[in-house]
């Protein structure tokens, strides 16, 4: 019998309390919140280690949308004060390895691209080190020889990902990876 490798995969974030029965308001880092945000969902939380919910974990009763925005009920959570604590606390769930399915193209984990090679016309020029996620793009961040650089996850310079083949393949604009050299100035007008 093969037993499943667990992975982490973190699916949002504690914000701010909203109201006084121990609502909080949620930042999604999932694109499928009606599968992960259900009720008996149980969340490991990411916390300082002086935080009293240190260690423990959190089990969602309701998610509601307020003007467009998702809060959650959780069980013993039951006032502001005890929501108050548990703001900027990072939610996490257990995802079994055979989970990493979506519906969508072209639509990946992080954990499931970090540490991919990452090759330009056939070549290795680094390793993904971290995706970024921000509201504009998404960014991966390549360790390469030289140091971090910052690719924008856009289908124009990250055309291709095979998670069999453990390859990235990137066709990134002039300079990206290399430093360009100055060009030289022109001589003056006469």
């Amino acid at each position: 019998m093969t037993e499943n490798k667990k992975t982490q995969l973190r699916v949002g974030r504690l914000t701010k309390a909203h109201g006084l029965k121990g609502a909080i308001k949620l930042e999604l880092f999932t694109d499928d919140p009606e599968r992960r945000f259900v009720p008996g969902a149980v969340f490991s939380l990411q916390v300082p280690t002086s935080s009293p919910w240190h260690g423990k974990s959190l089990e969602l009763a309701e998610l509601r949308w307020y003007n467009s925005h998702p809060v959650g009920f959780f069980k013993g959570v039951s006032d502001r004060s005890a929501a108050e604590a548990l703001v900027k606390a990072i939610l996490w769930i257990d995802l079994e390895e055979n989970d990493d399915s979506s519906d969508e193209e072209d639509a990946w984990y992080d954990h499931q691209l970090v540490g991919l090679r990452v090759e330009r016309d056939g070549e290795q020029v680094g390793t993904v080190k971290l995706v970024e996620h921000f509201p504009a793009q998404d960014l991966l961040i390549v360790k390469t020889d030289s140091g971090e650089v910052m690719v924008p996850f856009v289908k124009e310079i990250v055309p291709s990902v095979d998670l069999a083949a453990g390859i990235v393949t990137v066709t990134p604009p002039a300079g990206l990876f290399e430093e360009l050299p100055d060009e030289p100035e022109a001589p003056p007008a006469e």
